[in-house]
């Protein structure tokens, strides 16, 4: 037991007292939120951009003021000077295109015969809003045609607002879902990403022990299953000693913006009986503040021990996966062969996730596949902020630990043998050879 824990704190130490390990453990929080910021900016700019389209409207049916609703263009009418003319002009312009609107009297002819030229392909969110300027008009001309009235039209429109609140009439928000859905994929993603990140350093450091011939002298003093172990384990430590780091300062900055923001934390669990109406409507119209409460709501605290232990978990089951790849090859080369049986649990999970959890949370398919233990870590976390019965999770768990322990069985029999076996191209024959023996 001296010995494995000495492994350990030495593949620990050589994990934390790395200069880059430091570097990126205080940094990564900080570019993570740097990037979120900056695709925040650039999204903004790209839809405050206004562009500018030019239009020729022989139809006649177009005012100027029909365009002018919309914000996010700004409209040249270049009726009166015919359509060749205006496409010299708009090719040897910066404008985004021209817009030409044919004469006629069927408007489902002119519909169909609408065209907008181009010197590069237009944006989506442009032809969208020109579609949806054009589809109004013809659709309130159409219904002149067919003799609806259409202020009486306009006044039949109703406008729904739902408000949602629990049973105890605490307010809440629309975007609530959104934010599980954004927890639940990002903590499945971040499993996922960091099985193949520790997974890796556990296979490259078995792999540059053995073809530096300092394994020989390491062995002849532990076990090789305690060697394997202990770089497990001490990989995992430093895992989760990062982990642990990220999320204190994760805290720290959510804390120091919402207070820099002006969003009062310590608004949740507020009922009727505590406020008035006035103020629960004030509250309501706030969405950010909403926001900020259901987030205060989740079971944060919950779904970060959740993390940890499914990341502890899934990282020992794979990662004992990667240090017998790593015993049995001589170089990382070799090691692409055996690559892909790990790799596609992990992508089976996270498609799963995205494509199945988001919808249907509790659904056969996502239950299922939080129970299989290849799949588990990504899946389960997915589902755990919508809610998940504490028995799925103890199974869960427990199969999860289960498989370890017969994973560590099979990748300690394979890594006694390869871990002294060099020069030779390695099969999967002659890898069950060696569980057998």
């Amino acid at each position: 037991m001296n010995k494995l824990k000495l492994i350990i704190e030495r593949e620990f130490l050589a994990k934390v007292r790395n200069r880059t390990f430091i570097v990126m453990t205080f940094l990564s929080p900080l570019l993570m939120i740097g990037m979120i910021a900056l695709v925040t900016i650039l999204t903004k700019n790209s839809f405050d951009k206004k562009g500018t389209v030019a239009f020729v409207d022989a139809s006649g049916l177009f005012s100027p003021e029909d365009f002018a609703k919309d914000k996010s263009i700004t409209f040249e009418n270049l009726t009166d000077i015919g359509i060749e003319k205006a496409k010299i002009i708009v090719r040897e312009s910066s404008q985004e295109g021209l817009l030409y609107i044919p004469e006629g009297k069927d408007l489902d002819k002119i519909a169909k015969n609408i065209q907008f030229f181009s010197e590069d392909s237009p944006s989506m969110i442009t032809i969208s809003s020109l579609e949806s300027i054009l589809d109004k008009k013809l659709e309130n001309e159409k219904m002149k045609e067919l003799g609806i009235d259409l202020q009486k039209l306009e006044e039949a429109k109703v406008d729904i607002d739902i408000r949602m609140s629990n049973f105890s009439g605490i307010k809440s928000s629309k975007l609530i879902n959104g934010i599980k859905i954004g927890i639940g994929m990002g903590a499945g993603y971040l499993i996922m990403m960091f099985i193949i990140i520790y997974g890796a350093m556990v296979m490259r450091s078995v792999i540059e022990e053995k073809t530096s011939r300092i394994i020989e002298v390491i062995i002849s003093s532990v076990k090789p299953f305690q060697l394997m172990l202990g770089k497990i384990l001490g990989t995992a430590a430093a895992g989760l000693t990062q982990f642990v780091i990220w999320g204190l300062l994760m805290v720290l900055i959510f804390v120091g913006s919402s207070y820099f923001f002006g969003v009062d934390l310590h608004q949740n669990g507020v009922g009727p009986n505590q406020l008035g109406v006035e103020q629960l409507d004030r509250i309501a119209q706030n969405e950010t503040q909403l926001v900020f409460n259901e987030l205060m709501s989740l079971p944060l605290v919950s779904t970060f021990i959740y993390f940890i232990l499914y990341f502890l978990l899934g990282y020992l089951l794979y990662s004992s996966l990667y240090a017998a790849i790593g015993a049995a090859v001589d170089n990382e080369t070799d090691t692409q062969q055996f690559m892909l049986p790990i790799m596609l649990p992990l992508m089976l999970g996270v498609y799963i996730g995205f494509a199945t959890v988001i919808n249907d949370p509790h659904g056969t398919v996502a239950t299922v596949f939080s129970l299989v233990p290849f799949t588990s870590p990504i899946v389960m976390l997915m589902r755990i902020p919508f809610g998940v019965p504490w028995w799925q999770i103890l199974i869960s768990l427990t199969l999860l630990v289960l498989s370890f322990l017969a994973v560590v069985w099979v990748a300690a029999k394979i890594y006694r043998v390869g871990i002294l076996m060099y020069g030779k191209k390695i099969n999967y024959k002659e890898l069950m050879k060696w569980i057998r023996y």
